[in-house]
């Protein structure tokens, strides 16, 4: 249960939270690849890849190496997509693909920190215009997030602007602390990821979500709370006569999550050639 009302004679508190199987049951990136397959920006074989690289995510998620293996990927396979195309597949589609896996758990640990006084912050490598609709929905009162260059004929570069991953992420946390008062000491943090644990070790309440196993060894090592997130529930169902109206605003990133799924799997499938 968390503390009490924040007594506002205190400096500001924040709880911070990662995304992907911390606040939502799958990987905010992957769940876009049919959506992208049926709009024809990727064809069959990488649609077939991706849903291979959800399950794979989902099995033990990605380590600093692949992770880095993506983001070299990532510039080369976004590069000349078409931004307003990309939004305008999101913007139908994203309501249904990712309001049914928002964890409950999660949901009411947002609620309870708002009723808290303290505000809520969503911190993820996924790209933004994917994570600030996502963070809408929860009621998030910022996000931190990655963010691609789009050139002036509308489309990608394959550069990236800021990449939201790893000592990134705690030197966002710190920087939002200087700007918006927040006595870090006094903060929340919670994640599935031992490529978290720079942001996790910068707040004074650390959270271990579905933790993979090295961030399961590191927090009991450390003694922090391990929490185990198991019931999606779609918002609708939280709140009755909720709807989303169609954002066609919101998505860049998710193109960017799309070309990072196809990476992580091309990578996995090189990486598997190279070990038989």
């Amino acid at each position: 249960m968390l503390r009490d009302v924040e007594n506002h004679s205190l400096p500001r508190a924040a709880a911070f939270f990662d995304l992907d199987k911390t606040v939502i049951a799958k990987s905010s990136t992957l769940t876009f690849s049919k959506s992208f397959y049926q709009g024809g920006l990727i064809n069959r074989r990488a649609a077939l890849r991706t849903a291979y690289a959800q399950f794979v995510f989902l099995a033990g998620g990605l380590d600093h190496d692949q992770m880095e293996r993506m983001r070299e990927y990532l510039s080369a396979l976004c590069r000349g997509w078409n931004v307003q195309q990309v939004r305008e597949i999101v913007a139908e589609t994203l309501h249904d693909l990712i309001d049914p896996i928002i964890y409950d758990e999660a949901a009411s640990l947002i609620e309870e920190h708002h009723a808290a006084g303290r505000d809520v912050v969503i911190v993820s490598t996924s790209g933004a215009e994917v994570v600030e609709p996502i963070g809408e929905l929860l009621g998030a009162d910022r996000v931190v997030a990655t963010r691609m260059v789009v050139g002036e004929d509308g489309c990608f570069t394959g550069e990236v602007e800021y990449y939201a991953y790893g000592p990134t992420k705690a030197e966002a946390v710190r920087e939002l602390a200087a700007s918006e008062g927040y006595d870090l000491d006094r903060c929340y943090a919670y994640s599935d990821s031992a490529t978290d644990l720079p942001m996790l070790r910068t707040v004074g309440h650390p959270h271990a979500v579905n933790p993979d196993r090295a961030l399961r060894r590191e927090a009991l090592a450390r003694g922090w709370p391990v929490l185990e997130f198991r019931h999606p529930v779609p918002l609708k169902k939280r709140l009755p006569g909720f709807s989303v109206p169609p954002r066609p605003a919101l998505v860049a990133a998710a193109a960017i999550g799309a070309a990072a799924a196809t990476a992580g799997l091309v990578w996995y499938a090189n990486r598997r050639r190279g070990t038989t």
